[in-house]
């Protein structure tokens, strides 16, 4: 994106705190402020006088804009005025709007050979028998349907350490026993892509390293039979993985205690596993952000793509999604497809989101939210160019559809939903052990099995939701070095890998958030 940051003051004697703005590229038509700016304010940078009340994390023009124009933040086009805009006027929904326009995908042009670094890193990890490493160690209850949610979630409260510590009292080395539910599994087509994308997902969570052993729990009529579930994914009931129905076990009762006898006998040798020395190498980190702001794309999404580009550099993977908020500015992740393949089956993907919104007579400008719109974001070209600077700087390595199993090192993309906790689900059936979710807004946000740390873009959502952050990226907006946050943000990956918990663990998140995506049509 070639953008450069300039956070300026404003000379206003008389005040001990000047507003600040930020310009993010020199062909810019907006800067961004950091503090309120009252009108009658001369911005001296700019050479132009504020017009008006505009809000910290807002836009404002630097220069006269006619209607129908294009407006340029980052150096790219967020969108076309509305009407004319005057310098010095705030810049939001009531001026500028969405617009088509041509970008340029340049396949593969930017694409750079790989740079690993010689000071490897390492964390603590939890190393499964087949090789792959884990981040935490839980038992998970699964369903094939919502059918027998009911019932998971009883097996899982058995073990809870809140209710019954002395269930799990001997376990030490078991983070404890999840029930990940869902809405789904019958009312659908048996055939369809809907099921396809379930079934997809629950076997993602059913062999994902950070479980050492799971439960398949099925009603016994539904239209997700848990028999084809376990074939279409590879997968066998074992010593590790157990499934029933409440229908062949004699009902709720007798099928909750047949759950907590058979996590009983799964515990001892859950129990026996240790943390030892891996290379960073292991981590699969799904990058997220939510309850985004006017600083998302300033602070903490360059902040997480500085870390990103070490974790590459290490051989590990990030995994970008989020498919509808990438729109407007997937043209700068085609230039760094490795090939012209990986660059095409991204622009595969945004074609399918474009005939998927026009089929139910949606746009792809519904977003951004009425929360991101309070917090300065105007288009949805606006939130995907803040948006993608969480994918560092690293080629684009290879395309996966929602709950695909990620196989490839380097920056990848899966294509899913905005929506976090569904986009999320997606990361962690792919094999994500770790996320990382920026906000601005004050997303409150945790998910089971892998951890989820949250990166606050200002200071003032740090002081004043601290509880649920884990990390403050708002000191860029004070002149601290993005590079240098994004080696703390590098090392506090490392160490929630490690076993230290996130805030949202602290909390409880995790069980609740589990959502694939539903895309059938329901019978």
């Amino acid at each position: 994106m070639n953008t450069t940051t300039q956070i300026d003051s404003l000379e206003r004697p008389g005040f001990l705190a000047p507003p600040r703005i930020i310009r993010l590229n020199a062909v810019d038509d907006v800067v961004v402020a950091i503090d309120q700016l009252v009108s009658g304010t001369l911005i001296a940078s700019e050479g132009v006088t504020v017009s008006g009340l505009i809000p910290p994390g807002h836009k404002m023009a630097t220069r006269a804009i006619e209607a129908g124009q294009p407006v340029r933040r980052y150096g790219q086009i967020i969108g076309f005025a509305s009407q004319a805009i005057r310098a010095g006027q705030h810049v939001h929904s009531h001026n500028l709007t969405m617009g088509d326009f041509t970008r340029d995908y340049a396949h593969a042009q930017d694409a750079r050979p790989s740079v690993y670094t010689a000071e490897p890193a390492s964390f603590q990890g939890i190393v499964r028998d087949d090789g792959r490493v884990a981040t935490r160690n839980y038992i998970g209850v699964l369903t094939s349907v919502n059918c027998s949610a009911t019932v998971a979630r009883a097996i899982a409260d058995y073990f809870r350490r809140d209710i019954h510590p002395e269930a799990l009292g001997a376990f030490s080395n078991v983070d404890g026993v999840v029930a990940l539910t869902h809405s789904s599994g019958c009312g659908v087509d048996s055939e369809g892509e809907g099921l396809k994308i379930l079934q997809r997902t629950l076997g993602g969570y059913a062999c994902h390293p950070n479980f050492a052993g799971v439960l398949v729990i099925g009603l016994g009529c539904e239209t997700n039979q848990i028999a084809k579930l376990l074939e279409t994914q590879g997968l066998k009931d074992n010593g590790r993985l157990r499934s029933f129905t409440i229908q062949d076990t004699g009902g709720t009762t007798r099928t909750i205690a047949r759950g907590i006898e058979l996590i009983r006998a799964m515990l001892p040798e859950a129990n026996t596993v240790h943390r030892e020395s891996v290379p960073a190498s292991h981590l699969l980190v799904g990058l997220q952000c939510g309850g985004s702001d006017g600083y998302s794309g300033i602070s903490a999404n360059p902040v997480l793509g500085a870390a990103v580009d070490l974790l590459v550099a290490q051989g590990g993977t990030a995994i970008l999604s989020e498919t509808p908020e990438i729109y407007g500015a997937e043209h700068l992740l085609t230039r760094r497809a490795a090939s012209a393949e990986i660059g095409h089956k991204l622009v595969e993907r945004i074609r399918w989101w474009e005939a998927h919104c026009a089929r139910g007579g949606a746009a792809m400008n519904n977003n951004p939210s009425a929360g991101n719109k309070a917090g300065g974001l105007t288009t949805i070209l606006e939130k995907s160019l803040g948006g993608i600077t969480k994918a560092g700087s690293t080629n684009l390595v290879d395309v996966y559809e929602y709950a695909q199993p990620v196989s490839a090192r380097g920056l990848v993309f899966m294509d899913t939903p905005g929506y976090d906790p569904v986009s999320a689900t997606g990361q962690v059936a792919g094999g994500a052990n770790l996320i990382c979710f920026t906000t601005g807004r004050g997303s409150a946000y945790g998910c089971a099995p892998s951890p989820s740390l949250k990166l606050a873009t200002n200071t003032a959502l740090w002081e004043r939701q601290s509880d649920d952050m884990d990390f403050n990226c708002g000191e860029v907006l004070s002149g601290a070095s993005i590079t240098e946050l994004g080696a703390q943000v590098f090392r506090m990956m490392l160490e929630t890998a490690s076993g230290k918990a996130s805030r949202s663990e602290t909390h409880g998140y995790g069980q609740q958030e589990f959502v694939p995506w539903q895309i059938s049509v329901l019978t």
